[in-house]
């Protein structure tokens, strides 16, 4: 399937691909399939914020006082799990980013329809200035990408800028980024892999099966 442009990265590096082979095993276990999604999560959510604005700040170290590049406080910066499987990308995400607020985002796949249907969203106040306000939506999976498009609309019918907003995955599928780059071109996808295609079921090929089950341990 061809993948339409978008601002799209996808993060190469050793680590990734070495990490990506333990999540992808079927008989690793659970905790080796959480450490290994951390590893990978680490390098995606930094790769997520590196354009996060800054300004310069007067500190003192034991020998003078010099000018360093602090996060701008005065942003909004929101980190947005996708339930339940993200929510293991938002414990690094607040490790790296702990004055970020947390919107949780709640919604379940009906396996008839493919369709999401929400259950939860509980969110902080969002600035006025929205040039301000930037969002980070977590979720390891984009496959459909139905769950990815109704966050994203979410968001922006609160106001929030299209470039203002990144959607992070650890596994993407051509169809999912597809759907993405067709509704909303200005939203950056930060990925570790684009893998082949999705099943009739809507789960990505290769892939590595339910990321939820695997992270939580509830595989039958």
């Amino acid at each position: 399937m061809e993948v339409l442009k978008t601002n799209i990265e996808i993060l190469s590096h050793p680590v990734i691909d070495n990490n990506l082979a333990v999540i992808r095993d079927k008989n690793s276990d659970c905790e080796k399939f959480k450490n290994a999604l951390k590893r990978i999560t680490y390098m995606l959510v930094y790769e997520a914020s590196k354009n996060l604005p800054t300004i310069e700040k007067e500190i003192e170290t034991p020998l003078e006082k010099t000018i360093c590049k602090v996060f701008d406080t005065s942003a909004q910066v929101i980190i947005a799990p996708i339930l339940r499987a993200g929510m293991i990308f938002c414990e690094v995400a607040q490790d790296l980013l702990p004055f970020a607020n947390v919107h949780h985002i709640g919604m379940y796949r009906n396996e008839a329809t493919l369709e999401p249907v929400w259950y939860y969203d509980k969110r902080k106040k969002i600035k006025e200035n929205k040039e301000k306000v930037f969002v980070i939506i977590l979720d390891p999976m984009l496959a459909t990408g139905n769950s990815a498009i109704d966050t994203i609309k979410n968001f922006i019918s609160k106001g929030i800028l299209e470039k203002n907003i990144t959607f992070v995955s650890l596994i993407s599928s051509p169809e999912g980024i597809k759907k993405i780059s067709e509704n909303f071109e200005d939203v950056k996808i930060i990925t570790a892999s684009i893998d082949r295609t999705l099943n009739n079921k809507g789960y990505i090929l290769p892939g590595l099966g339910d990321a939820g089950d695997r992270i939580y341990n509830t595989i039958d």
